[in-house]
């Protein structure tokens, strides 16, 4: 299983932000600099990370984005979620709205012993990710355990 490159380049967008959170806004051409990546591309996450109010932005000439709340506020989960969706690895699991049953896309009876799989890997993906903030984050890079190898 792989992460798309949506996720991937908004948790590290979000981790300049998150690394320069007192400093106020940041372009992202800045931001896309910062992190190698295109800043074509960029605008089209963060618009989603705006709706989902993850991050706040200002136009102008000294305008930009920054974390709409404090970085130990915002897990990875939050971002992936902004930008995924649902964190269910198949549609079988995928919670639907509240108030109504079921799940979505699943054609098999309550009894589908797959499912079961399905659903504690959902459940432990989500803990997992819930659990890491953007602050956690920062903390690593300040103790030398971020680097990518």
């Amino acid at each position: 299983m792989q992460l798309s490159a949506r996720v991937e380049y908004g948790v590290r967008a979000m981790m300049v932000l998150a690394l320069n959170y007192e400093k106020g806004l940041l372009s992202i051409k800045d931001i896309a600099g910062e992190e190698g990546i295109s800043d074509q591309y960029l605008e089209q996450i963060f618009p989603l990370l705006k709706k989902t109010y993850l991050v706040e932005s200002q136009r102008g000439a000294h305008g930009g984005y920054r974390l709409a709340l404090e970085p130990s506020e915002i897990s990875v989960g939050d971002i992936m979620r902004a930008l995924e969706g649902s964190l269910a690895p198949t549609k079988c699991v995928v919670e639907e709205e509240k108030g109504s049953k079921g799940y979505a896309g699943c054609r098999h009876s309550e009894a589908c012993v797959t499912r079961g799989v399905w659903e504690k890997l959902r459940d432990h993906i989500t803990l997992f990710v819930d659990n890491i903030t953007l602050a956690d984050m920062v903390n690593w890079g300040k103790e030398g355990n971020g680097d990518c190898a």
